[in-house]
């Protein structure tokens, strides 16, 4: 069934982001939210829609918030109960507006009033986020300015929509947009098929550690499903691509993951259709592994992505466990900046998870080339392991083989620029 899912959802990588979806304009501005006198980096995002949109959302973890996580948070729990319909998002890069105090709330709830006020919403119907430095008060005269601009070329344009995505960049080098679309009532292009599409733009580089990372993922669909249902998918997702990567074990205080569906498409994503219901899950989650590893592969300096999967182990907790113990490993980070294929660094940082892992038991692979096979080191393959690691993307697969649960972890190495680069001037 899994692969009949995958067959039926086309999947638009590196797409023109949120404009793909009918029904959602888009605009990017700049307004030197930096205040380095640079009138052309883009650096304030709106996303809207003029029919009313079911949402969810997810947030950062970290007992430290930003005052957008909290405005957002206060946001969806009213849509969630019924109160209100949302209409958008707006998001800014340059200022996290974190640990900035009362100021800080006021400022961000500013933002989602003024945009409301000029598209005749509530407040509350939209929602905010920053991202940038932190303990820094918004210039807000600059963020109004941008806003009213953003309103003015606010369209469902594509080139607009590319301006969004790289308007919520900060330490990113590039951006980060793919799209997924798949028909309910039958095969894509098929008359009569209603046509779903999601679509999202993220951002993230560094400070990257679940739950979440410093990171967006903001994300929208014309499928017309129930809060709770729709909230139960992206959870689902998230738990299989945002919250499975790590860059350096760092977690922010504005990590965000919303999505808007609008319904324009007709298309109805219930519990009573498990075929729609299951190809919603699969290309939403498709989407946000996409957008996940896109943020690990844009990591701060890095130079190696690594796909570390851990299988076998007794709980699911474990499984987890154990795989960040080895991926947040700096001796095992540093060596695989080296291109060094140092097993016994992956098993010890295993086996201090203190899981009860049995190495008389283990399997180790670099790919699909054996490393460690129950307790015995295959020494032979060296030079393949060598080969591997040279890679610039490879997988680590570690079978505990004492039980049932699994995990994937998307990693990356540990090299000196990263270190240049975030040691402050």
């Amino acid at each position: 069934m899994f692969e009949n899912l995958i067959s039926k959802i086309q999947f638009i990588d590196d797409s023109n982001g949120i404009a793909e979806v009918p029904g959602f304009s888009v605009a990017g501005t700049a307004c030197d939210i930096r205040n380095k006198q640079d009138a052309k980096r883009l650096d304030l995002a709106l996303i809207y829609s003029k029919s009313p949109c079911t949402a969810a959302g997810t947030f950062t973890t970290n007992d430290v918030k930003a005052a957008p996580v909290y405005v957002s948070q206060d946001h969806l729990k009213k849509h969630a109960s019924g109160k209100i319909a949302m209409h958008g998002i707006i998001a800014n890069s340059g200022n996290a507006n974190a640990c900035t105090g009362e100021r800080g709330m006021k400022d961000a709830h500013r933002m989602c009033e003024f945009v409301s006020e000029m598209l005749a919403c509530k407040t509350e119907q939209f929602f905010v986020c920053s991202t940038g430095r932190i303990g820094v008060n918004l210039p807000m005269e600059k963020i109004e300015n941008g806003m009213r601009e953003a309103i003015r070329r606010l369209k469902p344009d594509l080139g607009e929509s590319q301006r969004a995505a790289d308007a919520i960049l900060t330490s990113d080098t590039r951006r980060k947009t793919c799209t997924a679309k798949f028909n309910v009532g039958g095969a894509l292009g098929v008359v009569g098929g209603k046509t779903v599409t999601i679509s999202g733009m993220a951002k993230g580089a560094g400070m990257i550690e679940p739950n979440m990372a410093t990171m967006f993922g903001l994300l929208v669909t014309d499928a017309k499903i129930s809060q709770e249902l729709l909230q139960k998918c992206l959870w689902h997702a998230v738990g299989q691509s945002f919250n499975c990567v790590s860059v350096d074990g760092d977690m922010s205080t504005n990590d965000t993951v919303l999505i808007l569906a609008n319904g324009e498409s007709g298309a109805e994503i219930t519990e009573n259709d498990p075929e729609s219901l299951s190809l919603f899950r699969e290309a939403l989650e498709k989407v946000c592994f996409s957008l996940a590893k896109k943020i690990v592969g844009d990591g701060e300096k890095i130079s190696r992505v690594v796909t570390l999967h851990v299988n076998g182990a007794r709980t699911d907790a474990d499984a987890n466990k154990i795989a960040r113990s080895i991926g947040n490993s700096l001796l095992v980070k540093a060596s695989w900046c080296g291109g060094d294929p140092n097993w016994g660094r992956i098993l010890c940082s295993a086996g201090y998870a203190k899981c009860g892992i049995d190495q008389s038991k283990i399997d180790l692979y670099y790919n699909d080339v054996p490393v460690f096979l129950k307790g015995e080191l295959q020494a032979q393959n060296e030079a393949r392991w060598r080969e591997v690691v040279a890679k610039k993307e490879f997988e680590i697969r570690l079978f505990l083989n004492i039980g049932t649960h699994n995990y994937r972890l998307i990693s990356t190495d540990l090299t000196e620029a990263y270190v240049d680069f975030n040691k402050g001037e």
